[in-house]
């Protein structure tokens, strides 16, 4: 069994480096656009997936709405549990904002966030019911940054904690009970973006 994970594609918040937690902030064009270039990576590659599912909200949604229409796949219902982190006070915040407001030490501030034990704690409990329900296909997930950092670290212990880019993909593959990774944070798709 092997889940794909992918982080949804980019937003306006994201360009303005606002924190979206559970605010429903839509992809913007450029968003769309590398959705569309992962799934067109995703019919070029010989591994199979078949089924997307994601968060529900809608930079989640429109982002695995896309690969399934492409890959020819089923989009299952969304799953509440893939939702991005709650960060309480913080959402909507730009860097600036939040320095001005809690000083520099703003990450260590109780603003009303979910913390990461609750966002692993979902996030995990949807991976292993996935699987159980799943053991012979491979489905693609789309979700958020911070959930995906969370569930990286929980599925793999020796994964480095480093930011989860927007539209970046990671494969894990389960071996018995454990979770190995056969790709992490790749966003070699976005490349032909840039140029």
């Amino acid at each position: 069994m092997r889940i794909g994970l992918i982080r949804h594609g980019k937003t306006d918040w994201n360009a303005l480096g606002r924190i979206q937690g559970q605010t429903d902030i839509p992809l913007n064009n450029e968003g769309i656009r590398q959705a569309h270039a992962l799934a067109y990576r995703l019919q070029h590659e010989a591994m199979q997936w078949d089924a997307i599912i994601s968060s529900d909200l809608s930079r989640a949604i429109e982002t695995a709405a896309v690969i399934s229409k492409a890959l020819q796949i089923p989009l299952l219902p969304p799953d509440p549990r893939l939702r991005e982190r709650f960060y309480g006070e913080i959402e909507g915040t730009t860097e600036a904002e939040r320095l001005n407001r809690w000083g520099p030490e703003w990450k260590r501030c109780d603003c009303g966030q979910e913390g990461d034990a609750s966002v692993r704690e979902r996030s995990l409990a949807f991976v292993e019911e996935t699987a159980a329900a799943n053991e012979a296909r491979n489905i693609l997930v789309v979700t958020h940054g911070s959930l995906l950092a969370q569930l990286l670290k929980a599925m793999c212990t020796e994964l480095a904690d480093k930011p989860i880019h927007n539209l970046s993909f990671s494969i894990m593959e389960r071996i018995d009970s454990n979770w190995n990774p056969l790709l992490h944070n790749c966003t070699l798709h976005l490349e032909q973006l840039q140029n």
